[in-house]
C-alpha cells in the first residue's frame, strides 16, 4: 500500500490545485445531479450528502446546489447525465480506471480515446483493468490533529478496514457498505476528516522511473482538464524525484 499513499497525496494536490478552477463547479454539480436520481432528500441519500459537501468545499453557492439537486429528480430540465466509467493504459502499461459524467456519450468516449492515445496510452475493453482496483470508502485527516491509535480505537468499532500512514495524513479505508457507519462514527466523536470519498484503490502498484512517472502526471492532468472527467484512478508508484518536484 506503500504506493497507494504516494497516489492519494496526488490526487490530494490536484484536487486542491482544482478546486482553484472554475470546472470545479461543472464538476460537483454533476455530481450532486447524478446523486440526487437516488432521491432530493440528503438525510435519506447518503451520496447526495457526500455531493452537496464537496460542493461546499469548494464554495458552489447555495442555490446552484439547488438547481443542481431539482434536475437530478426531474423537477427542472437538464438531469440527463450519464454515469460512465472508461477503462485503460498510460504510458509503461499504468492501468487507468477515469469516471465520468456526460450528457453526450459519443462525444466524451472520443474526447477520452483522444487524450490517452495522445499521452502515449490506449483505450481498454470494459473490465480490462477494473479487476485490479477495489471500491473503497476512504476518510482522510490530518497528522497533526490526530494520532493513529484515536483513529484505529474509533474506526475499527465501526467497521473501517485500516488506517493508512499517507505521508502527512491518516486515511483510513473503508468498505462501501460500511461506510457510512464509519463516517457517522467519527462525526459524533467530534473527528473531522479532511477528505470523504468513494475511491478505487489499486490492489497493487507499478513503481515507474522519472521519464515515465512525468508522462503519467501530464496525462493526469490532461484527463482532469476534461469537463466530463469527474475522477482518475491509476497504480502507479512515482519515484520521490518526482513527488519532490510536486512538491516545489
Amino acid at each position: 500500500m506503500a504506493g497507494h499513499s504516494k497516489w492519494k497525496n496526488i490526487q490530494h494536490r490536484k484536487g486542491r490545485q482544482d478546486a482553484k478552477k472554475s470546472k470545479a463547479f461543472t464538476k460537483v454539480a454533476k455530481e450532486i445531479i447524478i446523486a440526487a436520481k437516488g432521491g432530493g432528500d440528503p438525510v435519506a441519500n447518503s451520496r447526495l450528502r457526500a455531493a452537496i459537501a464537496a460542493a461546499k468545499a469548494v464554495n458552489l453557492p447555495k442555490d446552484k446546489i439547488e438547481t443542481a439537486i431539482k434536475k437530478g429528480t426531474g423537477e427542472l430540465a437538464g438531469g440527463d447525465i450519464f454515469e460512465l466509467v472508461y477503462e485503460g493504459y498510460g504510458p509503461g502499461g499504468i492501468a487507468f480506471l477515469i469516471e465520468v459524467a456526460t450528457d453526450n456519450k459519443n462525444r466524451t468516449v472520443a474526447e477520452v480515446r483522444h487524450i490517452l492515445t495522445k499521452s502515449g496510452g490506449s483505450m481498454g475493453e470494459a473490465g480490462c483493468v477494473g479487476w485490479m482496483f477495489d471500491k473503497k470508502g476512504v476518510l482522510t485527516f490530518p497528522k497533526e490533529a490526530y494520532s493513529e491509535d484515536q483513529l484505529m480505537e474509533i474506526g475499527l468499532e465501526a467497521g473501517c478496514d485500516d488506517v493508512i500512514d499517507e505521508g502527512d495524513s491518516w486515511a483510513v479505508h473503508v468498505d462501501p457498505s460500511s461506510f457510512e457507519d464509519v463516517k457517522v462514527a467519527f462525526e459524533q466523536a467530534g473527528v473531522t476528516a479532511e477528505s470523504v470519498e468513494l475511491a478505487s484503490v489499486p490492489q497493487n502498484t507499478i513503481e515507474v522511473d522519472a521519464e515515465i512517472g512525468k508522462k503519467l502526471l501530464r496525462l493526469v492532468d490532461a484527463l482532469e482538464e476534461n469537463d466530463d472527467v469527474q475522477n482518475v484512478f491509476a497504480n502507479f508508484d512515482l519515484p520521490d524525484e518526482v513527488l519532490a518536484e510536486m512538491e516545489d
